[in-house]
Parts: C-alpha cells; sequence; structure tokens
C-alpha cells in the first residue's frame, strides 16, 4: 500500500456566470475538485487539481493522470506475499464509490464477521491519511480554506499545487524519520517486499520502454496493462486474502 485518494471541493465563490451550471454540485455551491494521493505522513504523492465541482470522484479518476506511469510501464515493479499468494504492483486504499481494480484496495461496506470488521475497521483508519492531509492543508494555508476569490482557474491552479509543494516542504523539514516507531507495526512484512526502481540492462543502465506508435505494433503491452489494472478477481482475491492476513496478525488484539 502506497497511500490513500480521495477528493477535495474547493468552494469558488467568483465562478464566471457561463460556467456556474458545469462547477455547480448538488448543494448549489460552485467548486474545483482536488484529487490527491496522501502517504501515512501526509506528504503529497499525486496531485490532480482543476475538475469541475459537478463532478463526482469516479468522474475525476477517468479524468486523472494518476495512473499514466502504469499504463506506460514507468511504474516501480512491486512484488509482495500475503496469506501465501504473491501479488504484483502497488495499490491505493479508497472508498466505496471507487471502482473494483487492481490498484485499489477498498472497505466492506456490511461487514458480517469479526474478520470483516476488523479489516473494516483498519483500511477505514488508514485511508484517513488523506483525509488528514486535506485538513492539514486547510489548517496552514487560510487561502484554500475559504472560497476562492479569483476568476482564472490557471490563478486557482498555481496557488493549490503552490500550497501543495509548501505543504511536502514543511512535512520533509519537520517529521523524524529516523525516530524509533512509537505506533504499531505495519502488519504487512516488510522483508517480503522487493522494489524496483528500473529493470537495468546488461550495460548498466536502466532499460527504456518500447515506444507506443500509432501503427498499433506497440500497443498491446499497454492494452494488457490497462486489462489487469482493471482486473476486479485480482482485487476481491486480494481483499480475502488481506482479511485473513491482518486478522491473523493484528486479529487476537483488536479486544
Amino acid at each position: 500500500m502506497i497511500g490513500s485518494i480521495d477528493c477535495m471541493h474547493w468552494q469558488w465563490k467568483n465562478c464566471p456566470t457561463a460556467w456556474q451550471g458545469d462547477y455547480g454540485n448538488r448543494k448549489g455551491q460552485k467548486s474545483i475538485i482536488l484529487e490527491a494521493v496522501a502517504s501515512f505522513d501526509t506528504w503529497v504523492w499525486h496531485a490532480f487539481f482543476g475538475v469541475a465541482g459537478s463532478q463526482n470522484d469516479l468522474n475525476v479518476l477517468g479524468q486523472s493522470p494518476v495512473f499514466d506511469e502504469v499504463l506506460r510501464g514507468h511504474s516501480p515493479q512491486v512484488t509482495y506475499q500475503i496469506n501465501n499468494t504473491v501479488y504484483s504492483g502497488a495499490y491505493y486504499l479508497a472508498d466505496g464509490i471507487y471502482p473494483r481494480w487492481t490498484t485499489f484496495v477498498k472497505t466492506i461496506p456490511n461487514p458480517q464477521s469479526e474478520k470483516e470488521r476488523s479489516f473494516a475497521s483498519f483500511q477505514e483508519g488508514y485511508r484517513k491519511d488523506v483525509e488528514r492531509c486535506f485538513g492539514i492543508l486547510q489548517a496552514h494555508w487560510a487561502i484554500i480554506r475559504g472560497a476562492a476569490q479569483m476568476l482564472d482557474e490557471e490563478v486557482l491552479r498555481s496557488i493549490m499545487m503552490t500550497c501543495i509543494i509548501l505543504h511536502n516542504m514543511i512535512v520533509e523539514d519537520e517529521y523524524d524519520y529516523d525516530a524509533p516507531e512509537v505506533f504499531e507495526p505495519d502488519p504487512m512484512n516488510t522483508a517480503l517486499t522487493r522494489i524496483y526502481e528500473r529493470p537495468i540492462g546488461p550495460n548498466g543502465l536502466p532499460l527504456e520502454p518500447e515506444p507506443l506508435l500509432h501503427d498499433g505494433r506497440f500497443n498491446n503491452p499497454m492494452i494488457d496493462r490497462y486489462q489487469e489494472m482493471q482486473s476486479s478477481y485480482v482485487h476481491e482475491r486480494r481483499q480475502v486474502d488481506l482479511i485473513e492476513h491482518l486478522w491473523q496478525m493484528k486479529g487476537n488484539h483488536n479486544g
């Protein structure tokens, strides 16, 4: 798990009249949406800003570049083992509106057993990282806590991205990564996790992926990666394994 993904609405007070139909949400407020991925320390790994507030998180995902590197084959290669099953590819924690893709792990809407309730509790707890990040951003920068006053969407995008960059600088400066862990250890066995930044060729240099040309000769790898990313079977199988894994690691300590 490399982070949690969610969206935040920034109210746009001075939205141009001609755009108010697109940017108005069901409450009648005009807003612009920020999609972000944040880790446990609230570091923002991905930010996509500018989608009209009338759209939901799923519509934002359809326009977001969050998985562009995955489809191009540029993303880090990750393998890990859960409940004696080996998986490849990192994933984000997400709420219920996101699809059942390989790249997401969602909670269980109506958990029935103790194992499912334990998993839902941990998933929903860790997923709060991105929501804490939104709260910290608004607490630090009053300009995005209140309604946006400017008329130009590009200016608003620059303001939002500047605040996120400054937030990451603060996190990097203040967070002590060398301090002893005072919370519960991560339930994932990091000894079974291997991360490779880029495949290395015989000359010692990173291997470059094959170019995607319009003649279709190199489109098949991207299509295969797209289909693999949207596999609901892997999503459900990994969720079952995570339920068992978490129960074995922490289930007996829930009370």
